[in-house]
């Protein structure tokens, strides 16, 4: 039987601290940071997300600002927002939430976004920053994997590391993090050869594949601490992962459950790097 990892409670931690340090950065500095969420279109989903992260904002004590921008908009005029908001002293962060319409390169709009105020940290010199180790910020979803890990208390060097998926949001950086704290990593995806046979010998598994129960019982070596990433909607209208959590639970020395795994954490991170950007922008070291 695993230890379930409980994402809400450490979120929620992780949202107090940055509470607790934001009326600090106010009372002091009478600074307040600010996040600004650009939506384009009408996906529900997006709407979800972007309400979710106005909630934090406040919650932790964030201004928020939001630009919801109409399906038709054209590349220049979203480009001439992100311009404007690089430009505005108030805003600290800023988040154009994925995917945008057809019409718009979400490369180009990615690169516009100052690097210092990209606290998705998906602009290549924050991705450059990440590889080398000599980061600010980092993306929202692996930071959060990496503290559900460190709130088990299982030190990550020395172990073997599988991740499985290579996105550029999540699967790539998770395995630059893991790497960073000495685990030994293999990453693994749709071309992987005996899949399974690599998986066994995880310590440490992420899933970051986009596979509903994807990972299976016999995929799983006893005792390893499994990290599901995905967030998968079945036929039925219910959520699961990309582990087959029924089957992999039992095994499994800790496993996050979904929901109320990796989710909460990713806005939980996105607060954190909002704030550090504020102190950052107002050069504040402390």
């Amino acid at each position: 039987m695993a230890n379930i990892i409980d994402g809400k409670a450490v979120s929620a931690k992780v949202k107090e601290q940055v509470r607790i340090e934001t009326e600090a950065l106010i009372a002091k500095h009478g600074i307040q940071p600010g996040l600004a969420v650009v939506i384009v279109g009408n996906d529900p989903a997006s709407r979800v997300y972007v309400n979710n992260k106005k909630k934090a904002c406040e919650a932790v004590g964030f201004k928020s600002f939001e630009y919801a921008l109409p399906e038709e908009t054209t590349q220049e005029e979203l480009l001439e927002l992100v311009e404007t908001l690089n430009n505005d002293k108030n805003v600290n962060g800023i988040l154009v939430q994925l995917p945008v319409p057809k019409q718009i390169d979400d490369k180009a709009i990615i690169n516009a976004i100052s690097a210092e105020k990209d606290v998705d940290a998906f602009h290549p010199e924050n991705v450059g920053r990440i590889m080398i180790g000599d980061y600010s910020f980092l993306p929202c979803t692996p930071a959060g994997a990496m503290e559900l890990i460190d709130s088990t208390g299982v030190d990550v060097a020395g172990k073997n590391c599988v991740v499985i998926g290579r996105s550029n949001i999540v699967g790539k950086p998770m395995a630059m993090l893991l790497l960073h704290r000495s685990g030994t990593v293999t990453i693994c995806h749709s071309r992987t050869q005996n899949l399974a046979e690599v998986t066994r010998q995880a310590d440490i598994l992420v899933a970051a594949v986009g596979k509903a129960n994807f990972v299976t019982g016999d995929m799983v070596k006893e005792g390893a601490v499994v990290i599901d990433v995905g967030i998968n909607r079945l036929d039925n209208g219910k959520l699961c992962g990309d582990v087959n959590y029924a089957e992999v639970e039992p095994k499994a020395s800790w496993i996050t459950p979904v929901p109320g795994g990796v989710g909460p954490m990713t806005i939980a991170m996105l607060m954190r790097n909002t704030l550090t950007a504020a102190k950052a922008q107002n050069g504040i070291h402390e």
